[in-house]
């Protein structure tokens, strides 16, 4: 009879999550199978664009400007979403720094804002954006149709 129709979730990944599911093995790097399936839209702004960019060229991560390039153009540009950010958001959490993903969330319509940090997670809902952890993500994503990866 009728298929189920799976549901594609617009996210925003904060730069952590995106960086740990790139880089590392991990119940996190399940994210980049989920984008490359088409099972989530990823969303960034320039400004998160910047902040990944900016943390991917930390010493500690090692990584070559040729890695860097790798990532970049195979892994995130075909499957994200560049978002236009017309409004930033201010004053609403207590951290400015994380505005930024707020704001990406905000203008992307997201469905989810994917983070570890506590700044963000306490705030729990953001307009129509809900701020879950990577794990409590998964959880949710395990429920959808034909997701079993």
């Amino acid at each position: 009879m009728g298929q189920k129709k799976v549901l594609v979730h617009r996210v925003v990944l904060n730069t952590n999550v995106l960086v740990s599911a790139l880089l590392f093995r991990g119940p996190v790097s399940k994210f980049v199978n989920l984008w490359k399936l088409g099972r989530i839209k990823p969303a960034v702004s320039l400004a998160t664009f910047q902040e990944f960019k900016k943390v991917l060229i930390y010493p500690k991560f090692a990584l070559t400007q040729e890695e860097i390039l790798f990532l970049l153009e195979e892994d995130v540009l075909p499957y994200f979403e560049i978002i236009n950010v017309q409004q930033e958001v201010k004053g609403i959490c207590r951290d400015p720094r994380d505005h930024i993903f707020l704001s990406c969330a905000s203008a992307a319509g997201a469905d989810f804002l994917v983070t570890g940090d506590e700044d963000l997670l306490i705030l729990k809902k953001f307009q129509k954006t809900r701020i879950l952890t990577p794990s409590d993500f998964m959880t949710l994503q395990a429920d959808n149709v034909g997701f079993n990866s």
